[in-house]
């Protein structure tokens, strides 16, 4: 071995002459399979060499693959890569506390969206005469699912159905005499489930009807209560009567809806019940917690079976005074003598009475058990007309911090006695004067209740009216065939089997749905229906008014696909800018968005108006963007002359950067319900405006 004194760290060689680098090697044994294992270990000879240092560092610090960690260690450290490395990290610590940041902001100021129940118009089914499936003459939960494409068709996302629990079918349905079953007329609860799954799968919500006030006089309660059963003792209201002469003297003048005295003796408990209704259909003593609680426990079977919300009916009804004091006459000579009507009491004692309020939150807080999965908000709403008194109304809304009904439907609309300009002017603004701040409006122009729009009004308002409806704030209503501009039939075709169904008054209006020219109108497949079709239905139906461009069905259509796709349409600013005996005008408009529809409505007579004279900052031009007239729509109108026909209407459209609502001679008159403004930098709305 030769040794060689070395300036620098020596490096070690094997005597075959291999460098040893421990950057690839580490402790390694050599181990020589061949070498006997019970020889002496051989250690390898070394030999020290000089070498120069200067190249050795060099060799060292040049990077090379498969560099140890060690090493590589020392060429990250160089500034090059640290400071590289550096900037990149803290660019994108900032970027994701921009975009944290840029999201909570959006969030923060974004609206709130507009909820299923608002975004989309309701269309109200009477089931017994939509579309029967089995050929019995009567509408059923099968018909119904036959029909959902027409639902889709006309851009409506929500259906309600009225009453179809199991019933004696007294007063059309509405004394039920089982609320956890389906009337047989119907179908079977397997058909409702089928109805439900269909409906969900099409993406559209169903709200059903239920009418806690009463049962039928067949309920099971009832027949419970009158023998004086358990708990059912107080389900209903009972008072002794006095008896003189054979007759029954009642225990005070109140007076049932449908007229004559509200209490009916019975000679099974010998006491009299209390009726707001018909005789067959007792009322709940909703001062016994029982009863509460059982009409809470029916809201949650059907809930759970999936409905997406309900319509409270009657629920000004549900309590009545304890003490039984006469209800005073309108008439004061009229004291003492025996009333019968119903318009000729004040019903002080009979409606609306306190803690009714508290028991519609129960209904609503039960609701609420069923809203917390995302994307089921479960819809309240309460269905009472307190014509006069619309400050009674507004209470159903509940209050800033408790809630109660999503809103109480509106029937301004239908209870105006006169058509006008005016007339339509006062429904919408009493309305909009007395709705609590960030309530919802809604809309309607007929009911099961009521006569349709064509025979209360005329046939030439149609067209306009749903105008109106869809293009006012909030969520329209449209009962059955009102996209297609049905008619009451004739009150002499309605036969004494069909007053057996329900008041003879209400009857004209639930006329079959009419589908197509075939007989029957296509509603049955049998020889006949349950009501008779109204002998308009070769030119009055679905098949034949989807095919003509200027249908009322075409011009619904468009009006809803213009609601659904224009925001100003369904959250923007209403303002009401002009109203005569004629006409009615207002716009739709949003912050931010420079897009602006005006609404020409004529309720009256041939009418030519200068809208520039009432707001002078208008543009002199506007385009038609829909007209009842369809030939007219694309034209443009001069602002300072706009002319309209009898039960015309226009949707005008214009751009401006001076919207109504911020003119001050239009302060008091404009009202919105969910604000919002739009970026059109964003493409986005935001809140705080």
């Amino acid at each position: 071995t030769v040794e060689v004194e070395a300036r620098s760290s020596p490096m070690e060689l094997s005597e075959k002459g291999g460098v040893q680098n421990n950057g690839f090697v580490q402790n390694e044994t050599f181990e020589d399979k061949e070498a006997d294992t019970s020889s002496q270990e051989e250690m390898p000879k070394t030999c020290s060499v000089a070498v120069d240092s200067v190249a050795v560092e060099e060799t060292v610090l040049k990077p090379y693959a498969g560099m140890p960690k060690e090493v590589l260690l020392q060429f990250s450290s160089q500034a090059r890569y640290r400071v590289t490395r550096e900037i990149l990290f803290w660019l994108i610590i900032a970027g994701s506390v921009a975009l944290v940041c840029a999201t909570i902001a959006i969030i923060a100021l974004s609206p709130k969206c507009l909820d299923w129940w608002q975004a989309s118009p309701i269309y109200r089914i009477y089931p017994r005469s939509f579309k029967d499936s089995d050929m019995d003459g009567n509408g059923d939960l099968k018909g119904i699912q036959e029909k959902l494409d027409h639902i889709t068709y006309l851009n409506i996302k929500t259906i309600w159905i009225t009453s179809f629990f199991k019933s004696p079918l007294k007063d059309l349905g509405y004394g039920a005499e089982d609320f956890y079953d389906i009337d047989p007329i119907f179908g079977s609860m397997r058909d409702f489930e089928n109805l439900i799954a269909a409906i969900h799968d099409k993406g559209l919500k169903v709200i059903m009807d239920l009418i806690p006030n009463h049962t039928s006089d067949k309920h099971r309660w009832f027949q419970l209560s009158r023998n004086r059963t358990g708990k059912y003792t107080d389900y209903y209201i009972w008072q002794d009567c006095t008896q003189a002469d054979g007759s029954v003297m009642p225990p005070n003048n109140w007076v049932s809806v449908f007229g004559n005295s509200s209490w009916q003796f019975d000679n099974v408990r010998k006491q009299c019940y209390f009726h707001q209704f018909g005789k067959e259909q007792p009322d709940l003593n909703f001062r016994n917690p029982a009863v509460q609680q059982e009409v809470r426990d029916i809201i949650k079977f059907w809930l759970g079976k999936g409905v997406d919300g309900f319509s409270f009916g009657t629920v000004k009804f549900l309590l009545e005074a304890t003490h039984l004091r006469d209800e005073p006459p309108v008439d004061k000579s009229q004291n003492g003598v025996i009333i019968t009507a119903y318009s000729q009491l004040y019903h002080d004692y009979t409606t609306t009475q306190v803690g009714l309020h508290d028991i519609i939150r129960s209904f609503r807080h039960t609701m609420n058990e069923f809203s917390r999965e995302p994307g089921r908000y479960r819809f309240m709403g309460s269905d009472d007309d307190e014509k006069e008194d619309i400050e009674a109304t507004m209470m159903y809304y509940g209050t800033t911090f408790i809630q109660e009904a999503d809103f109480p439907f509106n029937f301004n609309l239908i209870n105006m006695k006169n058509l006008s300009g005016n007339s339509i002017f006062e429904a919408v603004d009493s309305w909009m004067r007395n709705m609590p701040a960030g309530k919802w409006p809604n809309w309607a122009v007929g009911s099961p209740n009521a006569a349709r729009i064509s025979t209360r009004i005329g046939k030439e308002y149609i067209n306009v009216m749903n105008m109106l409806l869809l293009t006012l704030p909030g969520t329209p209503v449209t009962y059955y065939g009102e996209e297609i501009g049905m008619e009451n039939i004739a009150s002499e075709n309605v036969s004494e089997e069909h007053v057996n169904s329900g008041p003879v008054a209400t009857l004209p209006e639930k006329s079959p749905m009419q589908w197509d020219g075939k007989v029957n109108a296509g509603f049955t497949e049998g020889n006949s229906s349950w009501l008779p079709v109204n002998s308009d239905y070769q030119s009055v139906n679905v098949e034949i008014q989807s095919t003509w461009s200027n249908s009322t069905l075409s011009l619904y259509r468009a009006l809803t696909l213009l609601r659904n796709n224009e925001l100003p349409m369904n959250r923007g600013w209403m303002c009401h800018i002009w109203n005569d005996s004629d006409v009615f005008v207002y716009v739709r408009e949003l912050d931010g968005l420079d897009r602006v529809f005006m609404m020409v409505l004529n309720f009256g007579h041939r009418s030519t108006i200068d809208l520039k004279a009432i707001a002078p900052n208008l543009p002199s031009e506007a385009v038609i963007r829909l007209s009842t007239h369809f030939s007219n729509a694309g034209q443009v109108v001069n602002t300072k002359l706009i002319e309209t026909e009898m039960g015309e209407g226009l949707v005008l459209e214009y751009k401006t950067a001076k919207p109504v609502h911020t003119m001050e001679a239009f302060q008091g008159k404009c009202f919105v319900a969910e604000k919002a403004c739009y970026s059109k930098a964003l493409n986005l709305l935001y809140k705080n405006c």
